[in-house]
């Protein structure tokens, strides 16, 4: 089956289609809401599901990186999904995407796992509760995932059947990361001045995430796409959330699937190496694709069929089994 991201252009993740038309195109139904978090933000939230003859065979709640979104390009991967049997559902991060927030700050993880756990509690309720449920996630999406997957609490809801982890961000890459003597001082910066756009970055995220020069087009040509520096309040938060994920490693029991760029630049592979090797889980896989960058969408077309069929693969088998036993 192919990946949506074939026919869109440097301008749309559309290309030559309405929204509308798009989704006719793939027998898909889309829709969108807001809800209202305890901090008081409006949350933009997305759905897609197949239409008849599909059959759903699971659910997949979707979550962004930084500077992502739920459109663009994980819309594309979430039609994908949907065009395969699941029911998929994504929501914008506070400062992301249609959601309300200083736009990409972060200064503490833990609200915006709150907001996912609720919405995606509420989706699996509503779609198809008796059937699997599984995360897909990409960069900073795969540490707030993981961190899900660990709350025990009864907010918690149900556990998860699976993980997909791509390009995880469990370790910024060296090659990413600012300069040492700032962060060794960016705690004092992100106490004194959160806000502050002060951290450098050695070069942009589409840059050095996206192979394919039109990918990386259709990247910045986002209205809601933003390529200014991390502020320091978000940045300190990134790399704290690192090391909590690193430090929780043997905690991770649910199964997943790992599936990581080699050349990776943005997220260090070798953090993704250290988690399969560590977590607990009894099924979980790994596949490091040599040569290949942050965003796996951002392949060449061959590329992208390669991953998002292993993909594909990894979710039937697991979504299907009891059903065929």
């Amino acid at each position: 089956m192919v990946h949506p991201i074939s026919q869109a252009n440097e301008t749309s993740p559309f290309g030559s289609f309405t929204p509308e038309q798009f989704y006719s195109h793939h027998s898909i139904t889309h829709s969108t809401d807001y809800f209202t978090n305890p901090r008081g933000l409006k949350i933009f939230t997305q759905s897609w599901t197949p239409l008849p003859p599909i059959k759903i065979t699971g659910v997949i709640c979707a979550v962004h990186g930084y500077t992502g979104e739920s459109s663009w390009f994980v819309q594309l991967t979430a039609v994908h999904l949907a065009k395969s049997g699941f029911a998929v559902c994504a929501i914008d991060h506070q400062g992301h995407g249609f959601s309300d927030g200083l736009s990409l700050y972060i200064p503490d993880v833990n609200p915006v796992i709150d907001d996912c756990i609720s919405f995606f509690n509420k989706f699996r309720a509503q779609h198809a509760p008796s059937l699997k449920s599984f995360l897909y996630s990409e960069s900073l999406g795969g540490a707030i995932a993981l961190l899900i997957t660990l709350r025990r609490d009864e907010a918690a809801g149900k556990p998860y059947d699976g993980l997909i982890l791509n390009g995880a961000m469990c370790g910024i890459s060296d090659k990413f990361k600012p300069p040492w003597p700032l962060e060794h001082f960016l705690s004092v910066v992100a106490a004194v001045i959160p806000t502050w756009r002060v951290v450098p970055t050695r070069g942009s995220i589409p840059e050095v995430s996206f192979k394919v020069d039109w990918k990386r087009k259709l990247a910045m040509a986002s209205p809601r796409r933003s390529v200014a520096r991390p502020r320091a309040a978000t940045a300190r938060e990134l790399l704290r959330i690192c090391r909590e994920v690193q430090d929780r490693y043997a905690e991770v029991e649910v199964p997943f699937l790992i599936i990581h760029g080699g050349d990776d630049v943005v997220c260090d592979p070798a953090c993704v190496e250290e988690l399969y090797r560590c977590a607990g889980s009894k099924d979980k896989t790994i596949k490091i694709y040599p040569g290949m960058w942050h965003q796996l969408v951002g392949e060449p077309d061959d590329d992208v069929e390669t991953v998002f069929g292993d993909v594909v693969e990894w979710l039937k088998a697991r979504a299907t089994s009891e059903l065929d036993a």
